[in-house]
């Protein structure tokens, strides 16, 4: 496994690749502190690409000014070892001087997708996350890369922009990992106390109730799904809900009719939510 810290190596590197092989290159792009969600994602570019590229990079476009950017956790020796084990080839590391040596005069933004959920919430974000990840899918120039689904508003804005720029890449959606009790698997649920850790497994709890209910009900209403996931959720004191959404999807646009199986266009939707417990925000979704 290559560290790798400057643009120009990176370049370097994977055009030497090009040269000498056909086999395709898959990317992994992260904030680091990975999980077993992330390594997931690492072994299944493993399992589908010749060459794979985990970036570990702190985007500082993507955090508001009230945001834990300086407190976000990082473990480089630990995510070495995480992309070590997932037989990872190249780990791309910048500095934030590296990738952003002047002051930004670009930048990427997805409208429409971006103005519910956590565009909502977070002003500017995704045009953060959009900005970033172009830049590297230009410096790694990716034949396939591989997002998480647990923020599946991310995983449909890049592919929005992915499609808009005919940028030359397949983006693999991975399913959640979640831990044995349930709860997804994040980075900043380091940052939850055993209280919180708790009652934040309301939010895994609502989506199998929401899921357990459309099963059970061949048409029903996204208000009805809302109001179930809302209601469960606020059984916790210490939840404090950002949004809980029912949304078509990947459009994210709002659901006007009721949701029947015996249509003869199906509709696929998310229930999508973010519940602060005590200074950690955490978000979940179920894609029926």
């Amino acid at each position: 496994m290559e560290v790798i810290y400057s643009i120009n190596d990176l370049r370097a590197r994977i055009r030497s690749y090009r040269r000498n092989n056909d086999q395709s290159v898959g990317f992994v792009p992260t904030m680091g502190f990975l999980h077993e969600g992330h390594a997931s994602l690492l072994n299944e570019a493993r399992q589908q690409s010749g060459l794979v590229v985990l970036s570990i990079f702190v985007n500082p476009l993507q955090f508001g000014p009230n945001e834990d950017f300086e407190q976000y956790p990082r473990n480089t020796e630990q995510d070495l070892q995480v992309a070590e084990a997932a037989g990872v080839d190249i780990v791309f590391i910048p500095e934030v001087k590296e990738m952003y040596p002047v002051p930004m005069h670009t930048n990427v933004s997805v409208t429409g997708l971006t103005s519910r959920l956590c565009g909502a919430s977070r002003p500017g974000h995704f045009d953060g996350v959009a900005t970033v990840v172009s830049k590297l899918f230009h410096l790694v120039q990716p034949d396939q890369a591989f997002f998480g689904l647990k923020d599946a508003q991310q995983v449909a804005v890049i592919q929005q922009m992915v499609n808009d720029l005919n940028i030359p890449v397949e983006i693999i959606p991975c399913p959640i990992l979640r831990e044995p009790n349930g709860l997804a698997m994040s980075s900043r649920n380091v940052y939850l106390s055993v209280d919180e850790r708790k009652q934040a497994l309301v939010l895994s709890q609502s989506l199998e109730k929401a899921k357990d209910f459309v099963q059970a009900n061949s048409s029903y209403t996204s208000v009805e799904l809302k109001e179930l996931v809302t209601e469960h959720i606020a059984s916790a004191p210490l939840a404090e809900i950002d949004y809980v959404e029912v949304l078509a999807y990947p459009t994210l646009e709002p659901l006007e009719n009721s949701i029947s199986r015996s249509s003869d266009h199906p509709t696929s939707f998310i229930i999508a939510l973010a519940v602060k417990f005590g200074k950690t925000r955490l978000i979940d979704n179920l894609i029926l």
